[in-house]
């Protein structure tokens, strides 16, 4: 294979990957009819909250701005009315409406004074004129009502719970090897702050495309896997990172692939996790895939955690993304059927997407 069909295969699979490392969703929807965009104003605070950065910091500005130039042709239209404008040529003993607004500039800068309370005296009402009384009474509940949306939307953008899902960490790599007397695919994760992670959950689904009986093809055939730790799979206990496993049995659609097919088969591993994050009490999900070439066969991931002579309990997260080669059998079925697991060598097998790391140990370490 040539060095550009080989970078043309990788592209391909890199657009064919549904969910990415970091667990954004890779898709995109077409043909959607045009009444079903009144759907997302409707639902106007989840679209608020949705959008970009860019364009609320457009819209704060846009909804100030505007308020402020509205109600200040309102005060222009209260002052004209009354005489108060300088073009009028208002008596001596006149009394305005607004004290100081005798133009458009100055009722542009008395609305902005009243609806953000500034108040530098220079520029106040008096009680001559009813509608504008009217008038300051709701641009005052109206400029409220903007503060307070405004100032919710930044503060749901600023908290969003998949902000906190950045700190939660998958291996870049999944792994085959023997664990409790089982074949198991193993993946690590790692929560990055010290706060808890609360009634956690793992599960994966296998996403393949398969054809029907009758000929259907289905792009994306979902098959549920099956993740735990040692005291089970459900409430982990998430201070430190754990390494979760599924059992490769006869149910599993691991079970019909080799150490030399695997890398050939046409399927994406999606893995999520749910909790509720302990100091907000919001709850998030997590999400990362594996493709074939990210699963190695015959390797187990690195211990990271150690206790200190000082008792304290250790996680190096310099060894998360590490694995050693182990013995393992070449398939599941002759893990389970053959004597011996025909093991094939320790040495593991070649595989360039990986990086040999030099180190003082008898074993041959590789890093993800």
């Amino acid at each position: 294979m040539t060095r550009s069909t080989s970078k043309k295969i990788k592209r391909k699979r890199r657009r064919t990957r549904l969910v990415t490392k970091d667990g954004r969703c890779n898709i995109e929807y077409g043909n959607i009819k045009y009444s079903t965009h009144f759907a997302f104003l409707a639902d106007f605070w989840t679209t608020f909250v949705e959008i970009r950065w860019r364009f609320v910091l457009v819209f704060f500005s846009a909804s100030f701005t505007m308020s402020w130039f509205i109600f200040g042709l309102l005060w222009y239209w209260i002052a004209r009315s009354n005489g108060d404008l300088a073009w009028q040529d208002p008596p001596a003993n006149h009394t305005p409406c607004v004290n100081n607004v005798v133009g458009l500039t100055t009722a542009f800068l008395y609305s902005l004074e009243t609806q953000m309370t500034i108040g530098y005296g220079g520029r106040a009402i008096t009680p001559v004129c009813p509608g504008a009384v009217a008038v300051i009474i709701i641009q005052s509940i109206l400029g409220a009502i903007i503060n307070c949306f405004m100032c919710g939307v930044i503060l749901a953008k600023i908290s969003l719970p998949k902000k906190r899902a950045k700190t939660i960490t998958f291996s870049e790599m999944a792994v085959i090897c023997p664990k409790t007397d089982s074949l198991c695919l193993s993946i690590r994760v790692a929560n990055l702050r010290k706060t808890l992670m609360i009634g956690s959950q793992i599960y994966g689904k296998l996403l393949r495309t398969t054809t029907t009986p009758d000929g259907e093809t289905i792009i994306m055939d979902q098959v549920n896997i099956e993740f735990m730790v040692d005291a089970g799979k459900d409430n982990l206990f998430f201070v430190c990172p754990l390494t979760l496993y599924h059992v490769i049995d006869k149910s599993s659609p691991f079970f019909e692939m080799a150490v030399d097919t695997l890398h050939n088969q046409d399927f994406e591993l999606v893995v999520f996790l749910d909790g509720t994050a302990e100091s907000t009490s919001s709850t998030c999900q997590v999400r990362t895939s594996f493709l074939p070439q990210e699963i190695m066969w015959g390797y187990n991931f690195m211990p990271i955690i150690s206790r200190s002579k000082e008792g304290k309990y250790r996680v190096d997260f310099s060894n998360f993304s590490k694995v050693v080669p182990v013995a393992t059998a070449h398939c599941a079925y002759c893990y389970h059927n053959i004597k011996g697991h025909h093991l094939h060598s320790r040495e593991g097998h070649n595989n360039l997407g990986f990086e040999v790391i030099e180190i003082n140990d008898p074993l041959h370490i590789t890093k993800m």
